[in-house]
């Protein structure tokens, strides 16, 4: 079994905190997910997570004009250059200390960063495509400019079109002008007047008008004009006198947006189209078109703060992000609909399913909602809100058509995953509190247990009606499994045992194992030969189901064991709140099980010589606790640990001070005021594939694959590979080395410009050449480009040759190039029902063409007038028949055409 699995993707969270930025074309949103950055793609329906992480949550984000610089930083100021075409990390930089605004120059050539009151202007790095010699700066971050005259933390910048100048606002009420040089004649202006922070100050498309709003809702247009008092008809020598004090910018509008009770959170400008967006701190925003501040739209679109509002380059999509409840919205103003509405789990996820084709996982969690996520697309499909409690656990049927889910409000519930909707209620005889859930793998038998009774109850899915209830345990069921193969269940519970119960023979025995401690989960193989346990001692337990006998057993203390809280007076070795494994699964193959509890470690064993075969690490997030191995004596204080002391009172704002949680609402000791959330593994899946696995953790729902999809992944690369070097050997003709060469440098437009470059005689050699390590590589092509090409016969005649030359060594290896296949078949598939449904919509086309054409051919025959006459009908009928004709044959073609794809 490979064990290379990379972080591929995370779901369960679209937005956290900090900016949100639309990409130069206004396709992509990218959105901070914790220390990462996910990027929406609003048109393809897709979104992938960029796979390099900040040590903490990232704050603030930054895009160059041309769409690939990203610039992001969180929250100490630390700073990741990337390129975002590539995904890649160019350069790491501190700016040590918050950074407060951060904004690109039109140009391109500078950047601005607002750290506290005072205000940096640095030079953009140069990346190795821009110097022409492939090389990286050793010092690429250059300060050009230090800018200090704000009182207080700078919250905005705004560069002119130009990239001379930029404004910026500030929580000193104040807004100022600036040059990014010394400009003869100017000085920097301070915009004074509002009587609350200012969020944003912005220039009009002309560059004529400013705009500043400030966080009571008050509005300012500013322009450069003269003293009221001063008119044209004024003596000269006045006017002269007072033009040094008049001449300047003053306020000539004030508008007001009169939301009580309500503070102005964010702000978003688009000069071209003169649209202002404000959100507010009740959930509602409004739309305005400036100068005339009328009012397009007033909205309520969540039940808590609108924290971030952006618009995107064509001024038609909105993009909202609301922390407090993880809500990423983008909404089209004009035809008032959502593009984009998603939502994470508001609590901490407790079970996750994936479904048998394995694309689809389910999460339930404790805020009561069931949540269906697409795993090629990233986006959440559906939502279900029908049970009232936390749901602890969810299970698919074994064809994926029905899924159930458990709850703590004492209800089992079955949906229809093809028309998405509850269609089955279980209950118990008394009300009982559901932990855990188990199907039957004929779909037909469903088993639950609980934590308020032992007993482990048995319904019918068709009847709804309660079967049984099956005796023996002695403290709560924590655990349930079918086995796959339908002949028994195997539950495990907190009195230290495992119970194997054959229910569906005559007698209904059960054989209990024992064990040294409360059971924490259990599972087993694929092959229903083994089960695996898992107990609060540390240890994992393989036991043979037929013999009822421990076959061997791993010590997992120490590998479950690692990072240290904030809190803790222990290191992270012996810290005995992490040294169990809380969640277990087996491989697709069997051969090893992935283990994760509440540490920062995925552990990955194999069965049969109980070595650690891989160390997974879930978070490097210092934001959330739990992920230091040891800690800074310096972040120690009087008071205890810095990073556990409330700062929230010492807020500027009031909304920030008050605290509105309601008691009760927290969990555990309510006298222990926490800010950071543990990191930890709730539950973790392999997929039915083999190819990946997922962890529900508390950043998200982090998957693992092995088809790795980054931009750019070099095999077997040496110095003599180069772009230029592999397009000479195309040009020489050697067409099998310059698709390897392609290959290896995995540049996509390279290897799409030879690939469509080799003729169609040579495609059958070619294939015939290429080794057979490159053939998952050009199906993950193929797949690529089979939405963009409308080469079709071409494409199907590269497949075509790769099936008929390396059909056998594909068949001996089927599961190497299982996923690959499967998506090349779904493209096929699709060509063919495409070039179905364009032929039925041609033939009255095709038709009426050949009808008009024989019309045509009878009327410039010679002949008489009275002949044609008379053998019109019979012309009529020879038509006909001659119809028929062409249809048969144009069916025989058709048929012909298909076989010769091998759609059949």
């Amino acid at each position: 079994m490979k064990t290379d699995f990379r972080f591929s993707n995370l779901l369960g969270t679209v937005y956290c905190k900090g900016d949100l930025l639309f990409t130069p074309d206004g396709i992509c949103l990218l959105s901070p997910v914790g220390n990462r950055v996910t990027v929406f793609n609003l048109v393809n329906n897709k979104s992938h997570t960029l796979p390099f992480a900040h040590r903490r949550n990232i704050t603030r984000l930054a895009l160059s004009p041309e769409g690939k610089l990203l610039l992001t930083v969180d929250e100490d100021g630390r700073a990741i250059l990337s390129h975002l075409p590539r995904r890649l990390i160019l350069y790491h930089f501190s700016f040590r200390g918050p950074v407060s605004a951060l904004a690109f120059s039109p140009s391109g050539r500078h950047f601005c960063v607002g750290l506290g009151r005072l205000l940096e202007v640095w030079h953009t790095p140069t990346t190795p495509e821009t110097d022409g010699l492939g090389t990286i700066e050793f010092a690429p971050f250059v300060r050009h400019r230090v800018l200090a005259g704000h009182y207080d933390t700078i919250q905005s910048v705004q560069w002119s079109s130009d990239s001379r100048f930029f404004l910026t606002s500030a929580k000193d009420l104040t807004a100022r002008i600036w040059s990014l040089d010394p400009v003869e004649g100017f000085e920097p202006t301070t915009l004074a007047g509002h009587r609350e922070g200012v969020l944003g100050a912005w220039f009009s498309n002309d560059q004529e008008s400013l705009y500043t709003l400030s966080e009571d809702g008050a509005l300012f247009r500013w322009a450069y004009v003269s003293k009221p008092g001063v008119t044209a008809n004024s003596d000269e020598h006045d006017v002269h006198k007072a033009s040094d004090d008049s001449q300047r910018w003053r306020i000539v509008d004030r508008q007001y947006f009169m939301q009580s009770h309500a503070k102005a959170n964010c702000a978003a400008y688009h000069a071209s189209s003169n649209l202002l967006v404000v959100g507010f701190s009740n959930g509602l925003f409004t739309l305005h078109e400036l100068p005339d501040f009328q009012l397009l739209h007033n909205i309520s679109i969540s039940q808590s703060d609108i924290d971030v509002v952006t618009i995107n380059s064509s001024g038609e999509w909105l993009a909202f992000g609301s922390s407090k409840l993880g809500q990423l919205l983008v909404w089209e103003w004009q035809s008032e609909s959502y593009i984009l509405k998603q939502q994470g789990h508001f609590d901490s996820t407790n079970a996750i399913a994936y479904s048998p084709d394995g694309q689809r996982i389910v999460t339930a969690a404790d805020d009561g909602k069931v949540k269906v996520w697409d795993v090629e697309s990233g986006f959440c499909s559906v939502t279900f809100t029908e049970h009232s409690g936390s749901v602890t656990a969810c299970q698919f049927a074994k064809r994926g058509n029905v899924m159930f889910t458990a709850s703590l409000d004492g209800s089992i519930r079955a949906w229809d995953m093809v028309r998405y909707r509850n269609f089955r209620t279980f209950v118990a005889p008394t009300r009982l509190s559901f932990s855990c859930l188990a199907v039957d793998p004929s779909g037909e038998v469903i088993c639950a247990g609980s934590s308020d009774s032992f007993d482990v109850h048995l319904w019918s899915v068709q009847t709804g009606q309660l079967l049984d209830q099956l005796a023996g345990h002695e403290g709560p069921v924590s655990s349930l499994s079918f086995a796959p193969n339908g002949g028994s269940i195997v539950s495990g519970s907190w009195d230290h045992t495992v119970r194997v119960w054959n229910v569906f023979g005559r007698t209904q025995t059960s054989e209990p194992l024992q064990l040294q401690a409360d059971i924490l989960d259990i599972t087993i193989r694929p092959d229903s030969k083994q089960l695996a346990v898992s107990s609060l001692d540390g240890q994992l337990t393989f036991w043979s189901i037929a013999e009822s006998s421990q076959e061997s057993g791993v010590d997992g203390r120490r590998d479950a064991s690692g990072g240290r809280k904030l809190s803790d007076r222990r290191t992270a070795a012996n810290s005995p709140g992490s040294k169990a494994f809380r969640s277990i699964a087996y491989s697709a193959d069997g051969s090893c099980v992935l283990a994760g509890g509440n540490s920062k470690y995925i552990n990955l064993y194999d069965v049969q010589s109980g070595v650690l075969v891989k160390k997974y690490t879930v978070s490097i997030n210092l934001s959330i606790d739990g992920t230091q191995e040891y800690l800074n004596s310096k972040n120690l204080t009087e008071a205890g640990p810095a990073g556990l002391i409330d700062t929230q009172g010492e807020s500027s704002r009031l909304e920030d001070r008050i605290d509105r949680t309601l008691p009760g609402a927290s969990r555990g000791d309510l006298s222990l005021r926490k800010r950071f959330p543990e990191v930890r593994v709730s539950a973790i899946g392999f997929c039915p594939t083999g190819r990946a696995f997922c962890a529900a953790s508390t950043e998200g729902l982090l998957i693992y694959s092995l088809d790795h999809t980054v931009t750019f992944d070099p095999f077997d690369l040496d110095m003599n590979v180069t772009p230029s070097s592999t397009l000479q050997m195309l040009q020489d003709g050697n067409f099998v080395l310059s698709l390897v060469m392609a290959f290896r440098l995995n540049e996509n437009n390279l290897i799409q410009q030879i690939y469509y470059r080799i003729p169609v005689s040579d495609i059958p050699l070619v294939v015939k050449g290429l080794p057979v390590v490159y053939l998952a590589r050009f199906f993950r092509f193929f797949a690529n480009i089979a939405d963009e090409t409308p080469h079709l016969e071409f494409n199907l005649r590269w497949i075509e040759a790769i099936l008929r030359t390396h059909g056998s060594y594909l068949k001996d290896n089927a599961a190497l190039f299982a996923a690959e296949l499967r998506t090349a078949q779904k493209i096929v598939n699709r060509m063919k029902s495409d070039l179905a449904t364009l032929a039925d919509q041609n033939v009255y086309s095709l038709e009426y063409l050949l009808a008009q054409l024989r019309l045509q051919q009878q009327q410039q025959q010679p002949g008489r007038t009275d002949d044609v006459k008379s053998g019109f009908r019979g012309e009529a009928m020879a038509v006909d028949d001659d119809d028929d004709h062409d249809d048969k044959d144009s069916d025989l073609g058709a048929d012909g055409e298909v076989e010769w794809i091998g759609l059949d």
